[in-house]
């Protein structure tokens, strides 16, 4: 894990948590990779702590579906299969429809030129780890207006055990042009203030990123609705 590039200062929460952001961070910008070992006694190391935060924060990214701790095994980077992607999307199709209809009334001047300039910086970055961000914020910015925050919550989850795959699919000028088209499509949605179009701009976006994610693997691609 040599090529771990955190920020390992304290900062005012509990180790465990502390722990656990440092390993979400590195996993959702790609420096950890789906599959890869986690070494408790090298995190431990690395972040100037104990063991027993390590194992706090790997029970936490568990549950949130990033690691996959094995008995006797150890844990390492959730590793999705085709099957695994495809339902995650199917998940994410209902919750982030659901959550750009209830947000499309709610979203204020103040929001959509939030949206614009995000959209804007997102069109014109040649960095990936920025590109991620930015993609994120926007999405989210949506889905924040619609003021529910299981809901949000639940979101946020299933788009960071996607977001590895989704960095590996965003690595040529084709793939970035059809992840635009659809967020400019979503974007007029918003203008619009229509919740029925922002529904299904979003959830056509998702299932358009599926597919090519799928794509660009070796495995089947099961069906999704």
């Amino acid at each position: 894990m040599n090529e771990w590039q955190l920020n390992n200062s304290p900062i005012l929460q509990t180790r465990g948590g502390y722990v656990a952001d440092r390993l979400r961070e590195a996993i959702l910008r790609g420096q950890l990779k789906p599959g890869q070992k986690l070494d408790q006694n090298e995190i431990a190391e690395h972040l100037n702590v104990s063991r027993s935060p390590v194992r706090e924060a790997l029970r936490t990214l568990e549950a949130e579906g990033l690691v996959q701790v094995y008995p006797h095994r150890g844990a390492v980077v959730a590793e999705l299969s085709a099957e695994e992607v495809a339902e995650i999307s199917q998940i994410r199709v209902v919750l982030e429809g659901m959550a750009a209809r209830l947000a499309a009334p709610k979203l204020d001047d103040e929001r959509i030129a939030t949206l614009q300039a995000v959209l804007d910086e997102l069109n014109r970055t040649t960095d990936l780890d920025r590109w991620v961000t930015l993609n994120r914020r926007f999405h989210h910015t949506i889905y924040r207006a619609a003021n529910r925050p299981r809901l949000l919550s639940l979101i946020q989850n299933l788009r960071n055990t996607m977001a590895p795959y989704i960095r590996q699919y965003i690595t040529t000028a084709e793939h970035i042009e059809i992840a635009r088209v659809g967020h400019q499509r979503i974007l007029e949605a918003c203008i619009a203030r229509n919740p029925e179009q922002l529904q299904f701009e979003t959830e056509e976006h998702i299932r358009v990123v599926y597919k090519e994610v799928i794509a660009t693997g070796q495995t089947p691609q099961p069906e999704l609705f």
